[in-house]
């Protein structure tokens, strides 16, 4: 899935359809600056209000940034990029309802987003009927690239116009049960997950990898977005005898779980994915989370080489809030779809062609850079083929990395 705050920007909408000549191309149409470029939108599409909206803010900005550096730079001789931003609340109709809009304007040739898995999963067949591409940064569930069989090796890509710059869950979950049982030693653990489509499917995942190396699940239950209290999940998880536990779900009820399962007496760590990795996950809690454990995608940014120029503009950029967890994937899904655009202008000189989005989206699959995340390029399913990972562990009362390496299945 995906997380972190970010941006209050004013959203720049277009107005006015691009003209189509009759050479084949679209005339430039004046941006509000006067300047003779022909604009192209990206649309975000992300939770930026709600209990995720940390998150989705993040994204929100990490794509602004992309979108200006490119302008800034002339990245796309004679097109002016433009964002369009709309809010799902991580509500997968209201994904679905954005999905049309975006479609609807003609100046959108690529979107980025959503943050959840579930609201991915009803928007996809929207673009890919437009031949809209979508590249998300956050999405981890494998099922939206490689099918619903790809736990039994039927890998089928269901829609050609999805990608994610994200590992999937295949890889985060199995990362996660290697290091409870190797590194942090655990052998008994109690699984939860939250019934949503990012929180169950890395839960089982996850189940599965930790048996397989030797360890015993004496436990599940399952809790419900946006309630509060989670007692009755912790007095199961003190009587099981667990050494740990296991949390598939998102932040918000992550660190209520956590604080309630330590209220019980249960001195046992609590780990999830990326859904967790979030400063509000520990401030959800009363109790100390010192112990607690969260993966994510990618190495930490502030470490990668790559990714200074990036520290550096964001926060020259004036953004209200932090880039997150997801910032740089965010602005190198964005660069993924300039890249994009950038080749399909190049090889139809110099103008933006009328069948643009088909264009891109067959351009996107073939986009290749170094990106502030590291090397980007996709598989033939539409998935990153950066497979680096990070445990976190929090540690005065602050989330720290503690191991980060590329997996190895």
């Amino acid at each position: 899935m995906r997380h972190r705050s970010l941006l209050m920007l004013t959203t720049v909408i277009t107005t006015g359809a691009l003209t189509l000549t009759a050479c084949g191309s679209r005339d430039d149409s004046k941006g509000n600056s006067g300047s003779d470029k022909t604009t192209v939108v990206i649309g975000v599409d992300a939770p930026l209000t709600g209990s995720l909206s940390a998150l989705g803010q993040g994204i929100k900005n990490s794509v602004d940034l992309a979108i200006k550096t490119a302008n800034k730079n002339n990245e796309v001789p004679g097109v002016e990029f433009k964002i369009e931003s709309l809010d799902d609340q991580a509500v997968p109709a209201s994904g679905q309802s954005n999905a049309a809009k975006l479609v609807g304007d003609k100046n959108v040739l690529g979107v980025v987003g959503p943050l959840n898995s579930g609201v991915a999963q009803s928007m996809q067949g929207v673009f890919n009927t437009a031949k809209l591409v979508q590249v998300s940064p956050a999405n981890t569930n494998p099922a939206l690239s490689q099918g619903d069989n790809w736990a039994k090796g039927d890998l089928k890509r269901p829609f050609a116009s999805y990608f994610r710059t994200a590992a999937t869950d295949v890889v985060q979950g199995k990362f996660a049960a290697q290091y409870y049982y190797n590194d942090a030693k655990k052998r008994k653990v109690f699984i939860v997950d939250d019934k949503q489509t990012y929180g169950a499917g890395l839960a089982a995942i996850f189940s599965d990898e930790f048996k397989r190396l030797g360890g015993k699940v004496v436990g599940t239950d399952h809790v419900t977005v946006k309630e509060t209290d989670f007692s009755a999940t912790a007095d199961k998880v003190k009587s099981s005898g667990a050494d740990s536990v296991y949390f598939g779900g998102q932040y918000p009820e992550g660190g209520l779980l956590s604080d309630q399962i330590k209220k019980t007496g249960a001195k046992v760590p609590t780990m999830g994915g990326d859904g967790i990795y979030d400063p509000n996950f520990i401030s959800a809690s009363g109790e100390s989370n010192d112990g607690d454990y969260a993966t994510s995608i990618g190495y930490p940014v502030e470490k990668l080489a790559t990714a200074k120029q990036f520290i550096t503009d964001y926060q020259a950029g004036g953004y209200k809030d932090p880039y997150g967890a997801y910032g740089g994937y965010s602005y190198d899904a964005a660069w993924t779809i300039i890249q994009a655009v950038k080749s399909v202008v190049a090889d139809n000189d110099g103008k933006v062609p009328d069948d643009a989005r088909e264009k891109v989206l067959d351009a996107t699959g073939k986009v290749s850079f170094d990106g502030v995340t590291g090397k980007v390029a996709f598989d033939e399913y539409g998935d990153t083929t950066n497979k680096q990972l990070t445990v976190y562990e929090v540690k005065s009362g602050a989330w720290k990395d503690v191991k980060s390496a590329t997996f190895q299945d």
